[in-house]
């Protein structure tokens, strides 16, 4: 996966994302399936910054960064600032 496509991804989950969370604070709320999207999303989110980081070090140090891999959302999840 290029860099464009991941930034395409990236666009089409804030955009998706934008529109649960401005529905979550309309009045109507969200559903549970809505809730659980909204996490799929987020987690979504956060494996193609970590995919994105992961080419541009790979690509800083000399290597392939068609080498960068998505890694599992619990491993990407567990990470600490």
């Amino acid at each position: 996966m290029a860099d464009q496509d991941i930034f395409s991804t990236i666009d089409e989950l804030i955009t998706e994302e934008r529109a649960l969370r401005a529905r979550s604070t309309a009045e109507l709320g969200l559903s549970a399936g809505e809730h659980a999207r909204l996490r799929e999303v987020e987690v979504e989110l956060d494996q193609c910054w970590d995919l994105l980081r992961q080419r541009r070090a790979l690509g800083a140090s000399g290597q392939n960064p068609a080498e960068a891999r998505m890694r599992p959302a619990d491993e990407v999840e567990g990470y600490q600032s």
